[in-house]
């Protein structure tokens, strides 16, 4: 196998000890050739980065770095990512037509925050760009660490390096809307559009969400999103665009400090405008768990008179073992097919890691198996990094992972199934949307 599963090794303290002396130590299975891989491959000297993983036979040739938060409460969905980017690997032994590829996972969360950082993205990117050996990027998880890497991979020596994203789904960065600042997404881009993702935007997502109230009967509906956050005001946004088209009235839109002690007098507020569903638009991380503790002590349980709906940033375990039983009955979408109804070759790849996790796979697992897989079937094509982005940017997939689509002018999927699922011991999917068009244009202008 691919060294240790990385879920086992890529604590903090495990990517600090991969240091020594200032050089970032290659680890690989026993028999693999150590002395051709170094000389074939340098690891991106950054901190934030663990150990090269490599085995195959004679050496690497080319180098794939994963970039997710690492730390904080989305740190299981990050080490799960990881393994299936590990999995993927093994499964091709490290090869992608000719060339035999190495793993290097990085993070980019703060460990004070246990949130991402523009700083921390920004120096891995930088490094990502001044490493010869790297040829694609997966990531990254948060849309607006994507958004402040993109740039700088775009301007990377070689024509650019191209990166893969099994979680982004900010709908500026690569399509417009009215919800863009600064001329994005066409800023984002200073040469030529080196970025896709595997995932559908926020747009299918708000589209999704507000099919799904409107099914549940909620006809008014109040919107919180997290203060100072690009990617939770554009899903708000986007929901409330959908959600005017169906026919549901927004009775308020307000921000949440995620930094506050509590949220009992805001639940006060949005109880006087006699809410049926209230929408969060943010991260567990952003204080989620006291958020749905005070809606509940507030507004009654979820199953109440109050519906309580979220976005995917709420939709994993974290947040059920933070909240308790506040949680039970809440509804949150997830972009794409969850990993329970995946076939082919998704089903081989949860099996695998349900095998070696013994648990429950998170979504976005298979969508960064996903990903590393559209990369490697583009470096099979081309060895220079100009040319990865030119074959990443006119793949088609046919069943694969997460099914068969191919990657749009934009850089999106062809496809954008949205998951609702519901939170009991942990989240269970419940409803698969496939949004008509005009929703998704609804939601995409806000």
């Amino acid at each position: 196998m691919l060294a240790t599963s990385v879920s086992q090794r890529l604590s903090t303290s495990g990517i600090a000890g991969a240091i020594l002396g200032g050089v970032l130590l290659l680890v690989f299975a026993a028999g693999a050739d150590t002395r051709a891989a170094q000389a074939a491959v340098t690891p991106v000297a950054s901190a934030s980065c663990g150990p090269v993983q490599y085995e195959g036979a004679g050496q690497a040739q080319a180098l794939i770095v994963s970039d997710l938060p690492l730390q904080g409460d989305s740190r299981q969905r990050s080490l799960q990512m990881n393994d299936a980017i590990r999995l993927v690997l093994k499964s091709r032994s490290c090869q992608a037509g000719a060339r035999s590829v190495a793993f290097q996972a990085c993070d980019d969360s703060n460990p004070s925050t246990g949130v991402w950082s523009k700083a921390i993205c920004q120096a891995n990117a930088a490094a990502y760009a001044a490493d010869p050996s790297a040829l694609g990027v997966v990531g990254t998880y948060n849309s607006g660490c994507a958004e402040a890497m993109i740039p700088l991979l775009g301007n990377a020596p070689g024509g650019g390096l191209a990166m893969v994203s099994p979680g982004n789904t900010l709908i500026c960065l690569t399509q417009s809307s009215p919800t863009c600042a600064n001329g994005e997404p066409h800023s984002l881009y200073p040469r030529r559009r080196n970025y896709a993702r595997v995932v559908p935007n926020d747009a299918y997502q708000g589209a999704g969400l507000a099919s799904f109230a409107k099914q549940k009967r909620i006809g008014r509906a109040y919107i919180l999103y997290a203060a100072k956050d690009v990617t939770s005001s554009g899903q708000a946004q986007a929901f409330r665009g959908a959600a005017r088209l169906l026919g549901v009235r927004i009775v308020g839109f307000r921000a949440w400090d995620p930094h506050a002690s509590g949220y009992r007098a805001l639940m006060r507020k949005v109880a006087r405008t006699s809410p049926s569903g209230l929408l969060l638009a943010g991260l567990t991380e952003d204080n989620g768990a006291r958020l749905i503790k005070d809606k509940v002590a507030v507004l009654g349980p979820n199953g109440g008179k109050v519906k309580l709906l979220a976005y995917d940033g709420f939709a994993q375990q974290s947040t059920i073992d933070l909240a308790g039983s506040a949680a039970k009955g809440m509804f949150a979408s997830v972009p794409g097919r969850v990993p329970q109804k995946l076939g082919g070759a998704g089903k081989t790849l949860v099996a695998d890691l349900q095998s070696e996790l013994g648990g429950a796979v998170e979504l976005f697992a298979p969508y960064a198996g996903q990903a590393a897989s559209l990369l490697l079937e583009a470096i099979a094509r081309s060895g220079r990094r100009s040319g990865v982005i030119t074959a990443m940017r006119t793949t088609r997939v046919q069943n694969g992972i997460t099914g068969s689509f191919r990657i749009l002018p934009s850089g999106d999927p062809s496809v954008g199934p949205i998951t609702i699922s519901v939170a009991r011991k942990r989240f269970v999917p419940v409803r698969e949307i496939d949004p008509p068009g005009r929703l998704v244009t609804a939601a995409r202008r806000g």
